[in-house]
């Protein structure tokens, strides 16, 4: 686990954002905009991932949440990927997002560490890589520092949508 960098911060768009793709196609976000993301999305399970280009275990875990994604996508899991990546570095995250192939809304944080750690998690320390797992009210069901496996992450997704099969 590795822990969130403090950077030189862009300023934080305003709650209302993101509207457009900036800085090579990576939306800065607050952790105020993933929760109203989380909170927004008719998705019956939302799966947001805290990750880095320079967090090796991130890289790593990085090809299961796409497979996740492709999986459950169709069940109701929406995935948001938000990169805790310098804002001098969005050229690599760019780079790198399109090496993956992602083809959806990716994010990248544009506050301060401590406040978007403290506003995502009381209780998470800042390591990277960090997945929250949310229900389809927007309710904080689970939450994890390091890495996972696809097995564990399958299985508390599929206990989601099977909760909230019916509205």
């Amino acid at each position: 686990m590795v822990a969130v960098s403090a950077a030189a911060q862009t300023p934080a768009p305003t709650q209302s954002a993101p509207v457009s793709n900036t800085a090579g196609g990576v939306i800065p976000v607050t952790a105020a905009d993933i929760l109203r993301l989380v909170r927004e999305s008719p998705s019956r399970a939302v799966v947001v991932n805290i990750w880095a280009t320079w967090c090796e275990p991130c890289i790593e875990e990085f090809p299961a949440l796409l497979r996740l994604r492709r999986d459950y996508q169709s069940r109701g899991l929406k995935l948001i990927l938000v990169s805790a990546d310098f804002d001098t570095e969005l050229p690599q995250v760019g780079a790198f997002l399109e090496r993956q192939k992602v083809d959806f809304p990716t994010y990248f944080k544009s506050e301060k560490d401590q406040e978007f750690i403290n506003s995502l998690s009381a209780d998470w320390s800042g390591a990277l890589p960090a997945t929250f797992l949310y229900d389809r009210r927007g309710k904080l069901l689970d939450f994890w520092q390091g890495q996972f496996s696809y097995a564990t992450l399958e299985q508390k997704v599929r206990e989601i949508l099977d909760q909230n099969a019916q509205p």
